[in-house]
């Protein structure tokens, strides 16, 4: 049986596919986006986090992983996270080591059969809603063979299926998981290679292509982009976009306006936020954008 480090499953979601779903967040990812709201989400591993505020400075950390590095921040010594496993015996100890809690530890394997009984849970919901189960990240797609078990176990239950993916992934791969998947969400992030790899760390054409292959097979695709300032937010970037689009089939694209609410943990992994300062863009903020890709046919939505 497969398992996969997943860090959170989140219960009676409405906006990651159709009615009401449970989503499924697995660790791991092969980009780097300066924007990710979820950097807990990018190492496969068990991560652990520091919470400055709830740490008492009392060092019990340091006492219980004597191997581990130590850094000190507003005056605490504390372990230094990066240094550590999440899943390390002398993390582990750490952790239970930490009176006010302000240790812990982010993602846990889990097997097929653990993710399916949660799942299970709420499957009245999903019938009287018309929801599911959605894949998420990180990249799900990091875990091709549990993605699958997992796909092929929930369908067998009659459980309605997706995946939020920017489908980084060999095409061998995305063409095995894809038919298990009922509905697909999909990144467009850009169409420029240089912009691309400059602000995400990766070459387009995997992406690219993973797209192109699922709207011409008539999948359910719902493109989206991540609209980012400095990196797609112009009329020029959304014009390429939907451009690229129209030219591959597609009719439709959501747009997901940035916000920084993820900054927070950024501190608690001892990570720089590259875009520390920038505001948070709201749908009046795009209109504009958002004509380009009317004027070039394709329908799109918030």
């Amino acid at each position: 049986m497969q398992s996969a480090t997943v860090f959170n499953i989140q219960k009676f979601s409405l906006n990651d596919g159709p009615g009401i779903r449970t989503v499924v967040f697995l660790k791991g990812c092969p980009l780097r986006c300066a924007w990710c709201a979820n950097p807990e989400s990018q190492r496969q591993a068990p991560q652990l986090e520091w919470k400055e505020s709830a740490c008492v400075g009392c060092e019990a950390c340091l006492v219980a992983a004597p191997n581990a590095e130590a850094v000190e921040y507003a005056g605490k010594r504390h372990i230094d996270v990066r240094s550590l496993r999440g899943d390390a015996p002398e993390a582990k100890a750490a952790v239970r080591a930490c009176p006010a809690h302000a240790l812990t530890c982010t993602g846990v394997t889990r097997t097929v059969d653990e993710v399916l009984h949660v799942c299970l849970q709420d499957k009245p919901f999903y019938e009287d809603s018309g929801g599911g189960v959605t894949l998420s990240g990180g990249e799900a797609l990091t875990w091709p063979d549990f993605c699958e078990e997992l796909l092929v176990r929930l369908r067998g239950e009659g459980i309605d299926t997706c995946i939020e993916t920017e489908a980084h992934v060999a095409p061998a791969t995305f063409q095995r998981i894809a038919p298990h998947l009922d509905h697909l969400l999909m990144d467009l992030k850009h169409v420029d290679p240089i912009r691309l790899k400059e602000h995400t760390g990766v070459d387009e054409r995997l992406m690219l292509a993973n797209l192109r292959w699922a709207i011409e097979q008539g999948m359910d695709v719902l493109p989206r982009t991540p609209v980012v300032p400095g990196f797609n937010d112009g009329e020029d970037d959304a014009r390429a976009m939907a451009c690229w689009l129209r030219q591959t089939g597609a009719t439709r694209v959501q747009l997901l306006p940035f916000h920084n609410y993820g900054e927070s943990k950024y501190t608690l992994l001892d990570m720089p936020y590259a875009l520390h300062g920038t505001k948070n863009l709201h749908p009046e903020d795009l209109e504009d954008y958002r004509q380009v890709y009317l004027d070039e046919g394709i329908e799109a939505f918030f």
